[in-house]
């Protein structure tokens, strides 16, 4: 059966107290944040063993296995020195992973766009750009390698790789045992596609499924206003956690939007009967509802 969970970084309190808030809520796995209130793991060099170790522990104390944990920046970022401090510090997680109870480390592409790491760019879609993509993406695989850990690679449609087809490409050309995939389908639509929901999904399956190693659960949506600027929720995380989307479409908890859940789940436990999938895009008042969302289609489905 899919195991269901959440990311750490929604629980903004120490370590002890975050683990024991999560598992409250009946959660039997994390995506881990590097961000607890009591610790200091802000810089590559604050990342150690015996913390990421405390870490694992205080978690399988709670009946929380770690099942991956996040890297996220913009690994391509425009300024050389900015993407040297970020992957710096992605690498010090990658090196770590293992010691955190995961082999799997999740980021994004990311854009060339130098004001926002959320917004699309033109040239996000130059070859010029593609190919120091790749080369960022085949070193980060290599690290993870070195180190019995995996790079996951999450798409997202405002990224340098965006689509099906760009994943797809990546994969041939960064053909590497370091390199997987982080699915989360409602990352993948866009305006002009949004109403071929189920033929999307498929799609993505397809293409992708055997690449897969963990998988997220928010919802997509058209924006109901006309606030084509970046969304951020006001709570206390990062802003990976507090984005909610970007233009015309809008990315909420799961159940508030319109992802065909019940085809997205039957299709991921087809060929990953017992992959984490984990909650997102929420504030922690919102756990409950979220949960009950996601144990009951999973239910559903039989999965």
């Amino acid at each position: 059966m899919i195991q269901l969970g959440i990311f750490s970084g929604y629980f903004p309190y120490a370590l002890e107290e975050s683990a024991r808030r999560i598992r409250s809520h009946g959660f039997n796995t994390v995506q881990l944040d590097l961000a607890f209130k009591d610790m200091d793991l802000a810089t590559p060099e604050s990342i150690t063993k015996a913390k990421c170790n405390r870490i694992r522990d205080t978690f399988r104390e709670h009946n929380l296995p770690v099942s991956c944990v996040s890297g996220y920046t913009n690994i391509c970022h425009p300024d050389r020195t900015e993407r040297t401090k970020r992957n710096n510090y992605l690498k010090a997680i990658l090196r770590h992973a293992r010691d955190c109870g995961s082999p799997y480390v999740i980021s994004e592409t990311g854009t060339v766009n130098p004001e926002s790491d959320w917004s699309s760019h033109p040239d996000n879609k130059s070859e010029r750009t593609y190919e120091d993509c790749v080369s960022v993406v085949r070193e980060l695989a290599q690290e993870a390698y070195d180190h019995g850990a995996m790079f996951l690679l999450e798409t997202y449609v405002n990224n340098i790789i965006g689509s099906v087809e760009e994943t797809l490409r990546l994969f041939a050309d960064v053909n590497h045992p370091g390199l997987g995939l982080l699915m989360d389908p409602t990352n993948y639509f866009e305006t002009h596609n949004i109403d071929a929901m189920d033929g999307v999904l498929n799609q993505m399956f397809d293409a992708l499924s055997d690449k897969i190693r963990i998988a997220h659960a928010k919802d997509v949506m058209r924006t109901s206003g006309s606030d084509m600027s970046e969304k951020f929720a006001d709570i206390d995380a990062s802003d990976a956690h507090a984005f909610r989307g970007v233009g015309e479409i809008e990315l909420p908890a799961p159940g508030l939007g319109v992802l065909n859940y019940s085809l997205y789940l039957k299709r991921l436990a087809k060929h990953h009967p017992n992959i984490p999938i984990i909650i997102e895009h929420l504030d922690e008042a919102d756990v409950p509802r979220a949960k009950k969302f996601l144990d009951k289609k999973l239910a559903e489905v039989g999965a």
